[in-house]
């Protein structure tokens, strides 16, 4: 039965120590789509990775803390910016300064697609994946996606949708370049972690769902 990891036999402990989590063969980086994105996601671009935590701490401070209305706040800053390039446009022609310069192309495209095709990829692997667990293929999967699933809409009760997208963030962040850093001693909690779950498992499923009785399968009729 598929699980967290490759290696599904739970007494063999030395294979476990090359296995990986969710079973990967690739480097983490190649998971994360091998691009841009894996970069900032990895800490790899640390100027971009912290301008992102920075602007992402400062939108949720506004809106969560400061309470700002979304309207206000884009026309306040559009505002300001307009107000700041124009000032600095009058005081470069009077004082023969050097003016600012507005690029011709200020969000390139090929973030945006790559961006795109990376969300896309993963939540379709996802949702392929929850749905064929759902039709009994990995039991151990879908146990795990209906608790997860509760325990979220448990948290959801508690936190607004912007907190939620806040934490979601700086998990994105942070757990992928921690993992990286201790890929080692993860893989190696997460393999004890996994054959538990398999060895209770296999316990549950001898004692309690091989005794559900089931009726005959009957042969389709053409």
């Amino acid at each position: 039965m598929p699980g967290v990891y490759s290696s599904d036999s739970d007494d063999n402990i030395g294979a476990s120590h090359g296995a990986k989590l969710f079973g990967r063969e690739r480097p983490i980086h190649h998971v994360l789509g091998g691009g841009k994105v894996a970069d900032v996601l990895l800490w790899r671009n640390r100027n971009v990775s912290a301008a992102l935590l920075i602007g992402m701490t400062v939108i949720w401070f506004l809106f969560e803390v400061v309470e700002y209305n979304f309207v206000t706040l884009v026309c306040h800053l559009s505002i300001t910016t307009l107000l700041v390039i124009f000032i600095w446009r009058t005081a470069a022609e009077l004082f023969r300064l050097t003016p600012p310069t507005i690029p011709d192309i200020i969000l390139h495209e090929s973030t945006f697609k790559e961006l795109a095709s990376t969300v896309h990829k993963r939540c379709n692997h996802f949702l392929s994946k929850l749905l064929d667990s759902a039709c009994g293929r990995d039991l151990p999967f879908f146990f795990l996606a209906i608790i997860s699933l509760y325990i979220l809409s448990v948290i959801g009760t508690y936190f607004s949708f912007l907190n939620l997208v806040y934490l979601g963030f700086l998990a994105l962040e942070t757990l992928p370049f921690v993992y990286e850093r201790f890929e080692e001693d993860v893989d190696r909690l997460a393999g004890k972690v996994s054959r538990e779950i398999k060895r209770s498992y296999r316990k549950f499923d001898s004692q309690f769902l091989n005794k559900i009785p089931r009726g005959p399968v009957k042969e389709k009729t053409r």
